[in-house]
């Protein structure tokens, strides 16, 4: 017997994710963020991706677009109040609302020894990894609360979390302290249908990371630290988000999330 099943485009459309969601995605212009917004967009969502750099940015939107999906971009820093606003507003009055909100985009900060550390670095990196998440969350847990449900999402980091690494002192601060923002929203959100989460990466094969580890001694050193010994794409990263920000993580919210091929568990 043989039995033939007739899929419709609007079937296919419907398996997608995120169909009819709407999501921003900051730090979108390289590694975890473009691939994210990417995956987004695939998965039905209409995305906005926000970023320092415009021209990147616009490079994203145009791939995202000829791939079929829709996007916008809007370029600025994170750390500007104002800028929070815009991205949200820009959400609102190009696809109708806003549903997600992946708050990616960060900062290594000044490395070295911590008592040779400034003042004024560390406050830096501080206001990157931390307080402009925070202002990004301000916009859009009310853009939420207007569609009546929402997923939020911080890219935190293992660092400072599960696993200690010398000379990235404001950089473990900021991410140890995205964990406890997570938390707090989550509870304050969460009888309002919001789901709050971060994603806590091991190593990933990003600018940062590169930056991070710029020879081939010390990428193979970082490597060796992962169970799975070796480190992960930004397409995997992103599947991860995927999964926090669509209905299949309904019963997730202030969770803590570690994504880090077995580093905080690995003794060999």
């Amino acid at each position: 017997m043989h039995i033939c099943i007739s899929i419709t485009t609007n079937m296919l459309a419907n398996m997608k994710r995120l169909t009819g969601k709407v999501a921003i995605v900051t730090g979108a212009s390289s590694g975890i963020g473009e691939a994210t917004a990417k995956l987004f967009a695939s998965e039905g969502a209409q995305v906005v991706v926000g970023a320092r750099r415009t021209a990147e940015l616009n490079r994203l939107v145009a791939e995202i677009e000829a791939s079929g999906g829709k996007a916008a971009a809007l370029s600025g820093d994170v750390c500007d109040e104002s800028y929070a606003r815009a991205l949200v507003h820009l959400a609102e009055t190009a696809f109708g609302g806003l549903d997600i909100a992946f708050n990616n985009a960060g900062t290594l900060g000044e490395m070295g020894p911590s008592i040779e550390v400034s003042a004024a670095s560390f406050i830096e990196t501080i206001t990157t990894n931390l307080i402009a998440v925070f202002l990004g969350a301000k916009y859009q847990l009310p853009a939420m609360l207007r569609r009546g449900a929402g997923s939020l999402i911080f890219t935190s980091s293992i660092a400072g979390h599960t696993v200690g690494f010398p000379g990235v002192a404001s950089y473990s601060a900021s991410k140890s302290g995205l964990i406890g923002l997570t938390q707090s929203l989550a509870v304050e959100f969460g009888p309002k249908n919001i789901r709050v989460n971060a994603i806590l990466p091991g190593a990933v094969d990003t600018p940062l990371y590169r930056q991070m580890n710029a020879t081939p001694e010390a990428q193979n050193f970082i490597a060796g630290l992962h169970a799975l010994k070796r480190v992960s794409s930004p397409e995997e990263l992103a599947r991860s988000v995927l999964y926090l920000a669509s209905d299949d993580a309904s019963f997730m919210t202030g969770t803590a999330m570690v994504v880090d091929g077995g580093t905080s568990i690995n003794r060999t």
